[in-house]
This record gives structure tokens, C-alpha cells and sequence, in this order.
């Protein structure tokens, strides 16, 4: 052999040849594993195929259309029966077990579910955040001595331990007294003579989540609405904008002029201008009207309650809140001067967004409504409660009192509609029969419903949510009666507990 080939010959037994050949050997050896393997399930799967197939063919069915003749057990047309239209009291007999659903078990404890037998709650927080309502206010309307004012005390007493305030911005009877201060909260009675004074110029309590500039706009913008809606009020009638540019100098000179200012001031601003700001000479002249309805405030009938710094501070952290108006209830303009310098005071804390879930109550409804410039701070209210987390609840007698709101297709009785509107639980108790027709149509009754108005005995009251009815009957306890009921103190008989308890479910 020449050292030529034995070259040639050690190369090809390199060990790196021979790896190669090792490792093409080893993944034929897999490969033919793999292959051998799904052979196998290949086969195992087209015997039991086959099986399957066989037993299916060894089967004996039954023809699509059933046996043939008389074995068919059937007649060759299709089977008709006649529709059937009955009352419910006989389908009662045939479903005895079918009832309504009800809220669920989540809120306040209400009463009794007259028509399913269980207990009925009551929460428009959770109802609204279940996405059963889209706005959590509350309508509520009822005959005298139908129990509806017991029912509004229940509702927001019962929520307190919940977390949630109530503020009631005007008391025209004082029924709300004696129960603010049984829950640990206050009850501010207003009225001449009376030492406690409320200044409606407050800045009220700032929010955290606001700048310097943004929490001035917001006082100056709801200063400048309350002196008009005064004005207006008084007025009867709304303002002029030469009556408006009058107000914005005197408050704009009396803001700047002091750090408390007080409704003396602007009067005096209206009556006698600053000069500097009376550039033509006829500022005095525009500000006379308006200047003289506030002074009524100041000097005339309501003097000693609005004429001086607050004497009182309002505490939002208190469970509840109420204006007790009492001492001027037979006087209806200084009661809607009142119930809007009123809420002008807690107006800051109420559209607090940090401040959570309230209750606002406005009793005897039909007197507020009557003025325009607070039935539009109402429906302001109304409409941003859900973002400010209120739950507004306007009582009162019957439906009808919403037409008696302005005239027809005026700006006020649209207002007094969209309260209702936007009022998505409407509790009605007990109804004269001449207001039936009046109720349904307002709330869609079907007839069954609106005859069944005139029925509810006292404390019985039908729940419209949404598109779903309920009757409740209302229980209280004997303590809570003691407190709510107004026609024990009326009458002046102490009512007998079991015997309350009767009649109240």
C-alpha cells in the first residue's frame, strides 16, 4: 500500500465519520419506532371502527314515522287544542306556586310582599348599582293618614346604620325634629325671634379634589344664583338683565370688601352703588327692585334669620340634618325664601362627591313647587343625583298636584314632570276615587292596579320599579311608631301599641 491510500484509508475512518454514521443509525431506530407505533393505533382505531359499525347494523330501529298502521297509536292529521282565556284567580288554582321574584335580599327591610308572602327590602343605592334602576330618586304619594310620612321615616332612619345621611332642607311642619334628634343629629328650627341665624353667602365646606381658582368660581356662581332666585321669589316674576348686572357688581363689591359677606352688604351695594362701578349712573336705578325684595330679608318679615353671620355650623358628619320650619308654615313666600336660603347653606355639603350616599327629603311638596326659582334648583338636584350619590325623595298628597304646577305647557309644569320623570320608584298609597284616572295615567297603571288604589288599607302602598309592581305593607316597630306617628299627636289619644301594630301590618 503507497502512503498515498493509507491516507486515503485513514480518512475515511475519522472518528468523526463515525459518530455521524452512529447518529443517522440511532434516528432510523426512532423513526422506525414511531412509525411502528402509529401502525399500531391506526389498526386499533380501524377495528373498533369496524366494531361500531357492526353493531349498528345488527340494530333494529324503529321507522322515522313510527310503525306502520293501527300501531302507530295516532291520528294522521296534526293534534289542535282550542286557546283557553281565563282570570288569574282560576290559573291561581292551576300554578298556585308562581309569584314575583322580588329585589333580592340586599337593603332595608320595608315590610311584608303582600302577594308573594316574603319579606320586602328596599335600597336604591344597590338597586341602581344592580342596574335594576337608572336613577335612585323617589316618588311618594298617599292621602292623609295612609301612613306615607311613617314610611319616608322608615326608609331613611333605617339606612343610617348602612352609612347613609339625611338631610331634610325644609321641615314646614317639624315632623322631622323629634326624629333627628332620636338618631344623633340636629334639628335647626328657623324662624323670627328665634336666636338662630344661617348667613346663605357661606362659602360652605370645600371639597378636597378642587383648586383655589375652580372652589372661587363655584362659591361666586352659587352666591349669584341664590340672590337671583331671592329676588325672583320675592318678585314673582324673573329678573331682567339689567337686574342681574346689578346683582354681580354689588356682590362682586361686597366680596371684595369683606371676608364674611352677608346679605346687608349686597343690599346696601344694590340701593347705593359703588360708584366706580356705576359708570353711566343708572347702576342704582337697575339694583332697586331686586335691592328692595332682599331687604325683606334684612328689615322686613324674615328679619333676625339671613341678616348676619351664621350663628350655626353645619356638620355634614352628623346622620342627619333638619330645617325646621314651622314657625312660618301658614306663610308660603317666606317659606320658599326660606327653603331656598336653606339650601343654598347645605347646597356645598350636598354636592360634596366625597361626601356618600344621602338621603335629601323634601315633605310637603305642593308648597315648594309653587315657585319657579326653587323648583329649578330642585330639578338641578334631581337630575345630578346620581353623580353626587343622593337619592332625592318628594312627598306628597296626590299626583294631581303636579298639574297644578304653572300652566299648561309652561316651563314650571315641565319641570314639576320631569320630577316624576326622573324619578324611577313611585310609592303610591291610598287614592281618592277621583284621583284614580289622574294616577294612571301619570304612572302607566294597568286597571287592576288603579282600582286596587282605593283598597290599601294604612300602610299599604303600591311600589311602580321600573316596570315591576309590588304591594307592600309597611311594618314598624311599636318604638318607631311612638317617634313617626303623626296622627297620634294630631288627635291627641296615645295610640295602643298592638293596636298600631294591626294596623300597620
Amino acid at each position: 500500500m503507497t502512503s498515498q491510500e493509507h491516507l486515503q484509508t485513514t480518512v475515511l475512518i475519522t472518528p468523526e465519520r463515525e459518530r455521524r454514521r452512529v447518529r443517522k443509525a440511532r434516528e432510523r431506530a426512532a423513526a422506525d419506532v414511531v412509525a411502528a407505533a402509529r401502525h399500531t393505533r391506526q389498526q386499533s382505531a380501524r377495528a373498533e371502527h369496524d366494531a361500531q359499525r357492526t353493531e349498528r347494523r345488527s340494530t333494529t330501529y324503529l321507522p322515522t314515522a313510527g310503525e306502520p298502521g293501527p300501531a302507530t297509536l295516532r291520528t294522521p292529521g296534526r293534534f289542535r287544542l282550542p286557546k283557553h282565556q281565563d282570570t288569574s284567580a282560576t290559573w291561581g288554582g292551576a300554578y298556585p306556586f308562581l309569584a314575583e321574584g322580588g329585589l333580592g335580599s340586599e337593603g332595608v327591610f320595608v315590610g311584608q310582599d303582600l302577594y308573594s308572602g316574603s319579606s320586602f327590602v328596599y335600597d336604591p343605592w344597590v338597586l341602581y348599582q344592580r342596574g335594576l334602576i337608572t336613577a335612585p330618586n323617589v316618588v311618594l304619594a298617599g292621602i292623609v293618614g295612609a301612613g306615607k310620612s311613617a314610611l319616608a321615616k322608615s326608609l331613611y332612619t333605617r339606612s343610617i346604620p348602612f352609612g347613609r345621611r339625611v338631610y331634610v332642607p325644609g321641615d314646614p311642619k317639624g315632623e322631622h325634629t323629634a326624629v333627628a334628634h332620636a338618631v344623633g343629629g340636629r334639628a335647626i328650627m328657623l324662624g323670627p325671634g328665634l336666636a338662630n341665624r344661617l348667613n346663605p353667602l357661606d362659602g360652605g365646606r370645600r371639597p378636597s379634589d378642587i383648586d383655589d381658582a375652580q372652589w372661587a368660581a363655584q362659591v361666586a356662581a352659587r352666591r349669584r344664583d341664590l340672590l337671583g332666585a331671592l329676588a325672583e321669589t320675592v318678585l314673582d316674576r324673573a329678573l331682567t338683565p339689567l337686574e342681574h348686572t346689578a346683582i354681580d357688581f354689588a356682590l362682586a363689591d361686597t366680596v371684595r370688601s369683606t371676608e364674611v359677606p352677608i346679605l346687608p352688604m349686597v343690599v346696601d351695594r344694590l340701593l347705593a352703588p359703588n360708584r366706580r362701578d356705576d359708570v353711566d349712573g343708572r347702576l342704582a336705578e337697575d339694583g332697586r327692585l331686586p335691592g328692595h325684595a332682599l331687604r325683606r330679608l334684612v328689615a322686613g318679615d324674615l328679619a333676625g334669620m339671613f341678616d348676619g353671620p351664621s350663628t350655626i355650623a353645619f356638620d355634614p358628619d352628623l346622620p342627619m340634618t333638619s330645617l325646621d320650619l314651622s314657625r312660618v308654615a301658614q306663610n308660603t313666600t317666606a317659606m320658599s325664601v326660606l327653603m331656598t336660603c336653606a339650601s343654598a347653606w347645605m347646597e356645598s355639603a350636598l354636592l360634596d362627591p366625597a361626601g356618600g350616599q344621602r338621603w335629601v327629603i323634601y315633605d310637603e311638596a305642593w308648597r315648594l313647587m309653587q315657585h319657579p326659582a326653587l323648583l329649578r334648583r330642585m330639578d338641578a338636584h334631581w337630575r345630578l343625583a346620581r353623580h353626587y350619590g343622593i337619592a332625592n325623595m318628594l312627598i306628597f298628597h296626590k299626583l294631581s298636584d303636579l298639574e297644578n304646577v304653572g300652566d299648561q305647557g309652561s316651563a314650571m309644569r315641565a319641570l314639576a314632570s320631569s320630577l316624576l320623570a326622573n324619578a324611577e320608584t313611585r310609592i303610591i298609597y291610598r287614592q281618592e276615587p277621583d284621583q284614580l284616572g289622574a294616577t294612571a295615567t301619570a304612572l302607566g297603571l294597568t286597571r287592576t292596579e288603579q282600582a286596587l288604589l282605593t283598597t290599601l288599607g294604612t300602610g299599604q302602598g303600591l311600589w311602580r320599579i321600573r316596570d315591576r309592581s309590588f304591594v307592600c305593607q309597611h311594618q314598624i316597630h311599636p318604638d318607631e311608631l311612638a317617634l313617626f306617628d303623626t296622627s297620634a299627636r294630631a288627635s291627641g289619644v296615645p295610640r295602643n301599641f298592638k293596636n298600631a301594630e294591626a294596623s300597620f301590618g
